[in-house]
């Protein structure tokens, strides 16, 4: 039973999610590690970005059971009760709600709930199951937990904090197209209406492109702004344009969904990489 409950938590969400925040938090510190302050922000995000999934495992029950990547998930298969989910969702969104606004301040509780609003009620509840668009408009919650970071250490939304959301929005659409590819069976089964079921294979390389592009660009102006560091821009560089190379290989691809598998796993090592190098490798000027 608590191996369920903590797998209703989608904890490999969670955890990616913290690499990103932790490496946010400490580019937006310079050097001036407060730790209470990364503690509160740690422990927040992880209660809020794991409610959210709980409610998310809830709500896509019946997408999850026609899925066979999904069938075997904790509500899809009633390992724990509904309300029981409900409950356990309720008091990590609630104790995360207060962790962040006890230890931090009110505009990272409201970016942290903003991106709970945006994964949970638009996205699951209305974008998944009716618009193509879901996966771009969702990315926007998969940005919060770093954005909310930022906004812990500096307590102002700035240009950083605007570059933060554009680098973490843009890099979140190829890499869930990455998956709508070759998961596209599944996908199609279930009638949710994916770029890759709903304009093809081919449209959804070409948004890949696209956004990979422009990710690359967000993430060089951490260093143009006087953010980071340049060992920190070589990084971004080159992943970003080893990226940008696999994602157009993808017009030569003779199989799509061996392509797509591997663009989805060099996505996962170019934002840890970069997480990484933000954290260590941060400019040291006046902001």
């Amino acid at each position: 039973m608590l191996k369920n409950y903590f797998l209703v938590t989608k904890p490999w969400i969670v955890a990616a999610n913290l690499v990103a925040a932790a490496g946010v938090f400490f580019l937006a510190a310079q050097g001036r590690f407060a730790p209470e302050l990364f503690l509160c922000v740690m422990a927040g995000l992880c209660c809020v970005v794991a409610s959210g999934c709980v409610l998310n495992n809830y709500i896509d029950r019946d997408i999850d059971r026609r899925m066979a990547r999904t069938c075997g998930r904790v509500l899809a298969t009633d390992s724990i009760s509904l309300q029981g989910s409900l409950a356990y969702a309720a008091v990590l969104g609630l104790a995360g709600a207060a962790l962040l606004l006890a230890g931090t301040n009110g505009l990272t509780l409201a970016v942290a709930l903003c991106g709970f609003a945006v994964y949970v009620g638009a996205y699951s509840l209305y974008l998944k199951r009716n618009s193509v668009h879901s996966t771009v408009l969702g990315s926007l919650a998969g940005a919060a937990p770093p954005l909310a970071a930022y906004c812990a250490v500096r307590n102002s939304f700035d240009l950083g904090a605007l570059i933060v959301l554009a680098m973490f929005s843009l890099w979140q659409v190829p890499h869930s197209y990455a998956i709508t590819i070759f998961r596209r069976d599944d996908y199609a089964a279930a009638g949710l209406p994916v770029m890759s079921v709903r304009a093809g294979i081919a449209a959804t390389k070409r948004h890949i492109v696209w956004h990979v592009a422009a990710f690359v660009v967000a993430a060089q102006m951490l260093t143009a702004f006087g953010y980071a560091g340049y060992a920190y821009l070589v990084a971004a560089t080159g992943l970003g344009l080893c990226w940008l190379g696999m994602a157009l290989s993808g017009f030569r691809a003779r199989d799509d969904r061996r392509w797509a598998r591997r663009l989805y796993r060099f996505s996962i090592l170019t934002i840890f990489a970069l997480s990484l190098m933000m954290s260590v490798d941060f400019a040291r000027g006046p902001f």
